[in-house]
């Protein structure tokens, strides 16, 4: 549940940067995404994670060489199964959100601190 509480979270603070939300858990065999919105003339898949501190490098190293790989299969699916999205140029990005530090943002207003990395990484045709 903590999961699916940060993917909506996650997907109201997109709205509120200009992003329109396409898609929630996509799911297929090869993989799931958690988010697909519309961002600046693109269509961003959006990994979420959430890691409680950045001991091992926190939220966005969790989104190593094999979970990319998961992405960019279940991003292929979408593209084959939705047409009108495929028209769009793709790209990769990365939420990662962690509890806010106990000198900056309050909890009360902001339950995580987030770091948005657009273009978290390419795939080679």
């Amino acid at each position: 549940m903590i999961g699916a509480a940060a993917e909506h979270w996650a997907a109201r603070w997109l709205e509120s940067q200009g992003a329109r939300i396409v898609l929630r858990n996509f799911r297929r065999r090869r993989g799931e995404l958690d988010l697909v919105i519309e961002h600046g003339g693109a269509l961003a898949i959006v990994e979420v994670r959430l890691r409680n501190s950045t001991q091992y490098g926190g939220a966005a190293a969790s989104v190593g060489l094999r979970k990319q790989r998961r992405l960019v299969l279940a991003a292929q699916q979408l593209l084959q199964s939705r047409p009108d999205l495929a028209r769009w140029p793709v790209r990769f990005d990365v939420l990662a959100m962690q509890p806010p530090s106990t000198g900056g943002q309050s909890a009360a207003t902001e339950p995580y601190a987030v770091e948005w990395i657009r273009h978290a990484f390419t795939v080679s045709a």
